[in-house]
């Protein structure tokens, strides 16, 4: 049985503004956990669309309960792929994420739809859904319960990853108030950079077999 998770929430800034501190969100100082992020195919399609497919590096700390089931040998981190439409004609960006490894302990599948609010065009509406799924036997229960936890945890932290970039883009707050907090976040994805780029290059590539037909 798969954990599903469905959230809406109304952000109070133009879509465009929301869109351009998507982009520049990472890092800040609620996203220590993302190390690394590179965009490994962009393409602008005839009718404007602008495809991205991005591949991020993350890591989470596991509860000791769970260490039973993560060979000390594997990697603690996550590769994340994230494929995206960006649509300035009808003023909407679909994004879809989801991990290349530990899939056997557990799958983390993410579509979020960021578009103008109708009603107030100077709000932007963003829908989340995602989909926990574990493939461990006797254990996928309490495995996908931790997932789902997991998951809304670091959701509140990217929404305030999001919220910090729309005030520097906006000049809303002053980038001093925050710059030793970046400083450090930055510090540490710099140096998880250097052990994992090349791993994540070549599990990018692997993968574009299996989600060729994504961004349709």
């Amino acid at each position: 049985m798969v954990k599903y998770f469905f959230n809406e929430t109304d952000i109070k800034s133009a879509w465009d503004h929301v869109v351009c501190a998507f982009w520049q969100r990472y890092p800040n100082p609620f996203s220590a956990h993302v190390l690394t992020e590179d965009v490994v195919y962009r393409e602008v399609t005839p009718d404007h669309r602008l495809l991205s497919r991005r591949l991020l590096t993350k890591t989470n700390r596991l509860p000791r309960w769970a260490e039973r089931f993560f060979p000390a040998h594997l990697s603690r981190s996550v590769y994340v792929v994230e494929d995206s439409v960006l649509d300035p004609v009808s003023r909407t960006m679909t994004t879809f994420t989801w991990n290349l490894n530990h899939t056997t302990l557990m799958t983390v599948e993410e579509r979020c739809m960021f578009q103008e609010n109708q009603e107030r065009p100077a709000w932007t509406k963003l829908t989340r859904e995602a989909w926990i799924f574990s493939g461990v036997y006797g254990f996928s229960r309490a495995i996908q319960e931790f997932g789902l936890a997991r998951f809304k945890s670091n959701q509140t932290k990217a929404m305030k990853g999001l919220e910090h970039a729309l005030s520097n883009l906006q000049g809303e707050s002053p980038q001093w108030l925050h710059r030793d907090a970046v400083k450090e976040a930055s510090g540490k994805a710099k140096g998880a950079a250097l052990a994992a780029t090349e791993t994540a290059k070549n599990l990018a590539s692997a993968a574009t077999p299996k989600k060729s037909q994504q961004f349709v």
